[in-house]
Parts: structure tokens; C-alpha cells; sequence
């Protein structure tokens, strides 16, 4: 039982008596009994009220807790997870297996872009990729790659954990698709249970404007897919799709995917419908919307960015495809001033779980070349991988925040459209609920603050009953514009992609009538329902491949540093700023309630 506020007054008052700084403390006494009222200034709490289940989700897809992956830009794959499996930089393998740490499901990864549709596989080349043009555009760097290309894709997948591969077949010269076979044959025979998906083409509704085939539209593209397949399946090889394996049409901008199925595509044996989206781009410099930091940080734009395709997902739903967004970020063609900021992070997770809510059944945040902005990790150097001293880009701690998001079993999401968020532009809170896989039981929220306020929470109410207790944890950074001082779980990622700092979660353990979870303005939480400290399904250990740092945890999750108090402190001392820490709290909490 916690200790009165009467008698935690007399405890503390009493060693303040002892206290070798008396203004200080007495200082922090009075600034707290003055102004008792002083939470009148402060956003009033955010009712967190879940439906009794998901039925009146919009989807009720269930998605599982690999929802989130990462996608590769091919020409740059090398300078990322190295030219051979003996050549595997020591970052990216870290990087991939605080990820992979944190699901039970295989890791998705694809590869692919604008590069990789205009790529040429050859079988006997002993490089893994060769650029072929000096000359090319940036957004589309053709190369050749050969079988090493595979050879590293299974040996990060045997160093770091399981991983499902999806790559890209070209479908920009179909009548000439020899190299495309060729890919095809080399990706099973080397991927094999690893191959999720070949996706057929990338952005075709792009084909047209970028001048890759004049005048191209859905009418010419549906057959020259039944074209492709046919040669798939009839190959020198043999049949190399006797499975459903296939996937497309993978458009982003001009075509729609419900008038792409009304034109035939529902004829062919489809795993996956794909799309890829961004809000905006940079493809011809700064202006006012790609630089606009707002635009990110209010929920209002999440919804009509993941419903973007909203006819073409239900028409899937109905044909029991799944839909998934294999390429997205913040600013296409290269990312913008807000592309590596904390706000950016922020929405990454929101739209991610906007995604789960509007029936997407998984998304790849995707990556690129050196200095791309959006990127989620960049080598020290562009032409030397293997040297220690990587970035972290902000949506890395999305990818990280995502890993642990989503049960294990899987999760049906809900937007729970907190104080009218949905609608209200003005509004600085967001917020979703995770069934399980029957939708009946809601077992974990996030709860988004996008206040801008250094730090100042805002308190999430959750109402009586719906659990004893909870497991939080928090990603935060001093503001939306923060590009390195953020922390997941209390740490933050270093210069070789491990994990530094020690792991903190929060337990509320008196929930059972209601409680109030506090979330940093700005962050988001993750809140595990009914988790206690000992029984919880927070991912705890050291997921790092080299650069181990260890950690503890004290009660109730709370970090233990045996350095955080000054050297210079003895007893009575340590007893003087234990007891103005009481102080400062008593004064927090009476100010509170």
C-alpha cells in the first residue's frame, strides 16, 4: 500500500530538515503549495473509450505481427547489406535484428523500384551489382546483378532470423522477358521457402509520363500480364508459378486499383494486390506542401492518405487477396526538411496503423540510396559500407516501435478517432485499439501525442473495466523537429545499430477503476493490456548482432543507473535529493488530483 500524502509530507519534510541545500529544496516546497492549481493550464485528460469489440471496424482484417517491413531500392542494395556474404557490414545486420528480435513471424523485406524494373538479372555474373548508365536519373539507376544478389539475402536471413523476400520482374519490355525468366528461375531455386512474392512491374502507371513505354494504359498492360505469365509457366524450365506467388499491379499515382481489377486483373492467380503511395514528393525541388511539418503531425490527413485506394481494397476483400502497400514514406523522390524529423516518425507509425485499420494487411517503409532523407539507416560513407559510424533516420525507430506493436497471434486495429481526431484538424491526440483475432477483446492501444511541447505529457484516460493493469512504452523525442535525440523504451539506436541505453517500461498496476497513462508531448505509447512487470509480452533482452549492451530493469520498470545520482553525495545527502524528489512529485501529483 502506498504511503499517505500526509505522512510522505512528514517524511520528506523531515529530511528536508537535513538537507545541505535548504533554499533549493524549500524552493521546490513552495512553487508546488502556492500554486496547487497550477493543471488548470495544463490540456484536459483524453477519454480512451474501446468499443466492447471490432465489428464496427471498417476492416476486419486480421494482421499479423510482421505488418511492417522494409523495402530496397535495388541499385543501392550493395552499399547497404554489402557485396558479398562475407562482406556484411556489421550495422545493417544490427539494424534488421532489433527488428527481427521483436516478432515471432519472418522479417518482410523487398527489393525493388524503379531500379530494379529497369534492371537486367545475368545469370553468370560473379558481382552482385554493376551500374550500367553514370548518366541515369537519379530515381531510376539501372545496374546488372547476378546469383551473389541471393547469396547475401540468405545469409543476413541465416545470420539475423527468418526472413520473406518479395522482389520485382520487370515488365517494362515484356515481348523480350528472357532475363525476367531467368530471375524468375534463379529466385526460387535460391530463395526457396523464403520467396513470399515476384511482383510483375513497379509503378506501370508511371510508364507513360517518364516516357519507359509511350502511351501506356491499363488497356495495353492487362494482357501483356497474361503474356508474362504464360511465359512463367511455360518456360525452359518448366513452370515456375505452380503456386499463387504472383503479385502487382503495384501502382502508385495515375491508375486506380479497382479500375485495374474491372479491366481483368482478377482473371490471374494473384497472391498479393500492391500499391504505393507517398503524400507528396520533391521530384522538382522544396515548396510549400513537401516542406510542410504540420501536415504530418495532424491525424486528419491519415485517413484520405490510407484510404487513398479504398474501392480497389474492398473489391479484394470480396476476392480474399490480400492488399498490401509495398513502398512508403514521407516525400518521394528523395525526402524533404521533414523527412528525418521526429514528426515524420510519428506519422510513420500513424499511417501504419491507419494501413492496418482500412485493410492493408502489411506495408514496407522503404529505403534508399546514401543521404536520401527518408532513409532509415545511412553508412558512414557512400562508398565504404563496411566502416562503423552509421546514421539512424528517424523512421527507424517507427520500423522499431511497429515490431513490438502488433500481437503475436495477430491483431484486428481500430482507429478510435480520439477527440474527434479524425475530423478535427486542431486536434493533437490520436489513438487505435488492437483486438484479437476474433475482434472481441482489446488488448493493446497506441496513443499518440503530437503536442509540441518539450516534453509536457497529456493524460489518456482509460475507463473502469477494461484491465487490472498496463505495460507502457514510449517513443519520444524534445520536439517534432528532432532528428537524433530520440528514444524507444528508453533507448536510443547507436552509430553501429545497436541498442544503447537501458530498456524502461512503465506498469500501472491500479487500473482496475480507470487510470491515466501520461504520454510526452511529443511521442506515442504502447499500451499492453493487463500486463504486469512480470508477466508482459514487451520484447526484453538484447536484440543486437555485435555491440551488446546489457540492461536492468528496477521495479515497476523503471530504469536503474547505478550512476544516476552525483559521486559527491554520501547518506544523508542522496537521503536530501531523494527527498526533494519526493517533494517535486507530491507536488505534481497534488497539483494533478
Amino acid at each position: 500500500m502506498a504511503p499517505s500524502r500526509r505522512s510522505f509530507v512528514s517524511l520528506s519534510w523531515a529530511a528536508l530538515a537535513r538537507c545541505p541545500l535548504p533554499s533549493f529544496c524549500l524552493f521546490f516546497w513552495m512553487l508546488f503549495n502556492l500554486f496547487p492549481n497550477a493543471h488548470a493550464l495544463s490540456p484536459s485528460p483524453v477519454d480512451v473509450t474501446p468499443p466492447q469489440n471490432a465489428h464496427s471496424a471498417i476492416s476486419a482484417v486480421v494482421v499479423q505481427d510482421n505488418f511492417l517491413g522494409i523495402s530496397f531500392e535495388l541499385n543501392s542494395f550493395d552499399t547497404l547489406w554489402g557485396k558479398s556474404p562475407q562482406q556484411m557490414p556489421i550495422p545493417i545486420q544490427n539494424y534488421l535484428a532489433n527488428l527481427r528480435a521483436r516478432i515471432h513471424s519472418p522479417l518482410r523485406i523487398r527489393i525493388g523500384g524503379n531500379s530494379m524494373d529497369s534492371s537486367t538479372y545475368v545469370s553468370n555474373q560473379t558481382q552482385m551489382i554493376v551500374l550500367t548508365d553514370p548518366n541515369a536519373y537519379f530515381n531510376d539507376v539501372p545496374v546488372d546483378f547476378g546469383p551473389t544478389f541471393f547469396d547475401v539475402l540468405n545469409a543476413m536471413a541465416d545470420v539475423v532470423g527468418e526472413m520473406q523476400f518479395m522482389i520485382t520482374l520487370s515488365m517494362q519490355d515484356p515481348q523480350n522477358d528472357t532475363d525476367v525468366i531467368d530471375l524468375a528461375k534463379a529466385a526460387r531455386d535460391m530463395l526457396g521457402d523464403r520467396l513470399d512474392s515476384m511482383l510483375l512491374g513497379n509503378e506501370p502507371d508511371l510508364y507513360a509520363g517518364h516516357g519507359t513505354r509511350a502511351n501506356y494504359t491499363i488497356q495495353d498492360y492487362i494482357p501483356e500480364i497474361g503474356e508474362v505469365l504464360n511465359d512463367l509457366r511455360n518456360s525452359q524450365y518448366g513452370n515456375l508459378i505452380p503456386n499463387t506467388i504472383i503479385g502487382g499491379p503495384t501502382i502508385c499515382c495515375t491508375w486506380n486499383l479497382s479500375d485495374v481489377l474491372d479491366a481483368g486483373l482478377t482473371q490471374y492467380p494473384y497472391k498479393y494486390y500492391t500499391l504505393q503511395h507517398y503524400p507528396t514528393h520533391t521530384c522538382n525541388g522544396p515548396n510549400a506542401k513537401n516542406t510542410n511539418i504540420t501536415y504530418f503531425v495532424s491525424h486528419t490527413n491519415v485517413p484520405v492518405f490510407a484510404q487513398w485506394q479504398s474501392k480497389g481494397i474492398q473489391m479484394a476483400q470480396s476476392a480474399n487477396v490480400p492488399v498490401l502497400m509495398t513502398e512508403y514514406n514521407t516525400v518521394s523522390c528523395g525526402g524533404s526538411n521533414i523527412s528525418d524529423t521526429f514528426a515524420a516518425a510519428l506519422w510513420a507509425v500513424d499511417v501504419a496503423l491507419g494501413f492496418a485499420s482500412y485493410g492493408l494487411s502489411a506495408a514496407y517503409l522503404h529505403t534508399r540510396e546514401y543521404q536520401v532523407l527518408y532513409n532509415l539507416f545511412d553508412p558512414a560513407t557512400p562508398d565504404d559500407s563496411m566502416q562503423p559510424g552509421w546514421r539512424t533516420g528517424s523512421p527507424y525507430y517507427s520500423a522499431l516501435f511497429l515490431s513490438e506493436t502488433f500481437p503475436h497471434d495477430g491483431a484486428v486495429v481500430l482507429d478510435l478517432n480520439l477527440d474527434n481526431s479524425i475530423y478535427d484538424a486542431a486536434t493533437t491526440v490520436a489513438g487505435y485499439a488492437l483486438y484479437g483475432q476474433n475482434g472481441t477483446v482489446c488488448e493493446r492501444l497506441v496513443l499518440i501525442n503530437f503536442g509540441d511541447d518539450a516534453g509536457t505529457p497529456r493524460s489518456f484516460t482509460l475507463p473502469p473495466g477494461i484491465a487490472h493493469s498496463a505495460g507502457v512504452r514510449l517513443l519520444t523525442a524534445p520536439s517534432i523537429a528532432e532528428t537524433m535525440q530520440i528514444t524507444w523504451a528508453g533507448q536510443i539506436v547507436g552509430r553501429n545499430g545497436e541498442l544503447e541505453g537501458t530498456q524502461s517500461t512503465q506498469y500501472y498496476t491500479r487500473c482496475a477503476n480507470g487510470c491515466n497513462i501520461s504520454v510526452p508531448g511529443p511521442g506515442v505509447a504502447l499500451v499492453l493490456l493487463g500486463a504486469t512487470e512480470g508477466d508482459s509480452s514487451f520484447y526484453v533482452g538484447n536484440s543486437t548482432v555485435a555491440g551488446i549492451v546489457g540492461f536492468q530493469e528496477g521495479s515497476m520498470g523503471v530504469p536503474v543507473r547505478s550512476s544516476s545520482l552525483p559521486k559527491m553525495f554520501g547518506g544523508h545527502e542522496r537521503a536530501c535529493v531523494w527527498a526533494t524528489a519526493g517533494v517535486v512529485v507530491l507536488g505534481v501529483l497534488h497539483a494533478l488530483f
